[in-house]
């Protein structure tokens, strides 16, 4: 069993753990595996987001009680039993169906837009940015909590099956992804066409495409089990399929295409989207192609040299809202290298993703008070995720070595710790 002497998440020792990595893999290809009923995957067999070397060192560390995961691994694994018990999830379970009037379709309703008191129906909604209208969130109408709640315990229960080995995780990762996916009386049509609906106004808008990066969650979980053969060749096809039909909605369909030209995190997150499920349906060139404008479509347009954003500084949470660009933002640079296109350029002295990691890691020490008014007080733990992307991206940075300011009990807990980069 191979032992770790020294820190995996130090960005120093960081390129001599992939070559262990690279060796350890390179030994189970050689050596190969079996699947039970003889029934080997050979569709896609590992995370397309998630990075595999550090996956496969935090297996390692897990297995070898390394005092690093211990907290996380422990968290993981109490997270997995309550997902053992979860679902299964399907957008035909809420007592509302879709305008449409198909019960596979998604639909959800906007968070920050209530009733009008001064009007008896309350319609139109009136928009109150940064304050969520409870009744937005109710599993009877909409989907939006099912589909969050499947994303994270798919991706849950992945994770556990990948370092723990332990079939039933796989086996309950396989259920959910079957039901939502690919079962002909549960599944989910591939589109958000009536996500975020705003009453009054319609019956979904372009700010709801958001709602479906929660999927590449549970489609992570469904490459963490890979090689268990809870799911069959035939179910990889089909979830490649629906991967495509998914990405050719993205591409073409109005609202989406709306969506894709927002000037802020929500534009961030729609490339996260296509670069995502491109690559699920192994669309390399449309990937290649997202990755090679996001420089011009995203990073200069929405990070100043300076390092802030101001589309997301002009919003009620403006630290939350700036974390969660430059995490969608990370997430695109990550899957860019997938095709082998570039966008952290470490060694140019403007790159704005790297500004954009030093105007907020002041705000890890939560001594540092936000410049702006905010609504409510951002989580700053929230900071870690982009700041390994960080340390990994420029190692000269020393921006785990800042992350060690986020209070370590609860540091230590967080799954990033296990597998990175995450979806949020």
């Amino acid at each position: 069993m191979l032992t770790f002497i020294i820190d995996p998440l130090s960005s120093t020792n960081y390129f001599k753990l992939k070559v262990l990595t690279s060796l350890l893999l390179l030994l189970i290809t050689l050596t190969g595996f079996s699947c039970k009923n003889g029934d080997v995957t050979t569709q896609n067999v590992e995370p397309i987001l998630i990075d595999t070397d550090h996956l496969a060192i935090a297996k390692a560390g897990v297995e070898n009680d390394d005092p690093l995961y211990r907290a996380a691994f422990a968290q993981l694994v109490e997270d997995a039993e309550v997902a053992l018990k979860s679902g299964p999830y399907s957008v035909t379970d809420k007592q509302k169906v879709a305008p449409s009037g198909d019960k596979h379709d998604y639909a959800s309703y906007s968070r920050y837009w209530w009733p009008d008191p001064n009007k008896s129906d309350g319609l139109p909604y009136i928009r109150r940015d940064g304050e969520t209208y409870p009744n937005s969130q109710s599993p009877k109408e909409s989907d939006r909590p099912r589909i969050g709640e499947f994303g994270v315990n798919t991706e849950i229960l992945g994770l556990a099956y990948y370092i723990t080995g332990e079939e039933k995780y796989a086996q309950k990762a396989a259920e959910l992804i079957r039901v939502w996916f690919l079962d002909s009386l549960t599944y989910m049509n591939p589109n958000v066409n009536h996500a975020q609906c705003r009453l009054g106004h319609n019956n979904g808008t372009k700010s709801g495409v958001l709602d479906g990066r929660l999927m590449i969650r549970a489609l992570e979980g469904s490459l963490l089990i890979s090689k268990s053969a809870e799911l069959t060749d035939d179910e990889y096809k089909m979830l490649k399929a629906w991967a495509g039909e998914y990405f050719k909605w993205l591409t073409t369909n109005e609202m989406a295409l709306q969506e894709a030209v927002a000037e802020n995190n929500h534009g961030s997150f729609y490339d996260v989207q296509a670069m995502y499920f491109a690559l699920y349906a192994e669309d390399r060139d449309a990937a290649t192609e997202i990755a090679q404008s996001f420089t011009e479509t995203r990073l200069l347009s929405q990070i100043r040299p300076d390092g802030s954003m101001p589309a997301e500084m002009a919003r009620t949470r403006p630290l939350f809202y700036s974390i969660y660009n430059l995490h969608a933002m990370s997430l695109v640079a990550h899957l860019a290298e997938k095709v082998n296109v570039d966008l952290w350029k470490a060694e140019d002295e403007n790159s704005r993703l790297r500004a954009g990691f030093d105007y907020l890691v002041p705000y890890v020490d939560e001594q540092n008070t936000w410049p702006k008014p905010t609504l409510g007080k951002a989580d700053r733990m929230e900071l870690l995720a982009i700041l390994q992307m960080a340390d990994r991206a420029y190692p000269d940075g020393n921006y785990m070595k800042m992350a060690e300011k986020l209070p370590a009990d609860r540091r230590r807990k967080q799954r990033t710790l296990l597998a990175f980069p995450l979806m949020r």
